[in-house]
């Protein structure tokens, strides 16, 4: 088939790659979110997605909104037969839906219709899911409502990220959106209403949302941090300093008062709503991630510090 590729970050890289690479489909243009500022010297650039398309000299169009008319004129003109979508983070109007003569499918880090919405895999962490997975589904006007192609299961660990959860199910959702093509193509494939039952919405975290709470649970604590890492990132006061934290671990036995810190010669706790929490990392403002005993030792701490 003729496939316009949708999706702008690293999530998606892996996708696109699997569709140039693919000898039954032809990628004619990429559509990503516009150039922007990025990084620590927020200088303007290529979404993941776009930079990969220009690599491969695929066309790449960057509507503001996927409403523009130019767009919706380009689209018409490509005539594509199907328009897969991984995480192109722009919402798609009827007029544009209809283009493509198979469709718009996307590739959903999730096991609809449990966490719909922006962040999945952020939710299935926090919620200490064991189970979640990929679908691909037809786009409907209603949030990730349509019905689904094909699925993919995953297990997540203890001490898994939100980044390494959706690492990996990264390149085994690329595998799956390559065969749904291929079954669209082949006409093989009939997509399935999802059940109205389990089902969730996942929104999208703020940074203000990262902030950890003490004063919940140690298991919850844990949860919160690895949903939240790498992106937007965990975070916690000491006075007026603002730090970012990485994933803690529960350490039974430790009973400190909510957001209490306590260090010994390797070791960096704080207390929860229940037993404490052992750091891993701490990052300061304007420096690089450090060991949180390393952290500790520069901070100085007298031993009467709480984060809030």
């Amino acid at each position: 088939m003729r496939v316009i590729f949708a999706g702008t970050p690293e999530a998606a890289v892996p996708s696109l790659r699997e569709l140039i690479d693919s000898p039954r489909h032809e990628v004619i243009a990429v559509v990503t979110r516009p150039d922007a500022a990025a990084g620590r010297g927020r200088k303007t650039g290529r979404s993941p997605v776009g930079r990969l398309a220009d690599e491969a000299g695929i066309e790449v169009l960057t509507p503001a909104r996927a409403s523009d008319p130019d767009f919706l004129a380009r689209l018409r003109a490509l005539a594509p037969d199907c328009c897969p979508v991984v995480a192109y983070g722009n919402l798609l109007p009827a007029d544009v839906l209809a283009v493509p003569v198979h469709g718009w499918v996307n590739l959903h880090f999730s096991l609809l219709p449990a966490w719909r919405g922006a962040a999945p895999v952020q939710a299935a962490v926090a919620a200490g899911d064991t189970m979640t997975g990929a679908a691909t589904f037809l786009i409907e006007p209603a949030l990730d409502t349509g019905p689904v192609y094909g699925v993919v299961t995953e297990a997540i660990g203890d001490e898994d990220t939100a980044g390494d959860l959706l690492g990996r199910l990264a390149e085994s959702g690329a595998r799956l959106l390559a065969a749904t093509m291929d079954g669209i193509e082949d006409g093989t494939l009939t997509a399935v209403p999802q059940s109205g039952d389990g089902v969730s919405y996942a929104e999208k975290i703020s940074v203000d949302g990262a902030r950890v709470q003490w004063r919940h649970p140690a298991h919850t604590v844990d949860r919160g941090v690895r949903s939240v890492t790498p992106d937007p990132g965990a975070w916690t006061m000491l006075g007026e300093v603002r730090l970012k934290l990485g994933p803690v671990r529960p350490a039974g036995g430790r009973g400190l008062a909510p957001g209490r810190v306590e260090t010994t010669k390797k070791s960096v706790f704080a207390g929860t709503g229940t037993d404490a929490v052992e750091l891993s990392w701490v990052q300061p403002p304007g420096k690089k991630q450090m060991r949180a005993a390393d952290w500790a030792r520069g901070a100085r701490l007298t031993g009467e510090e709480t984060f809030a």
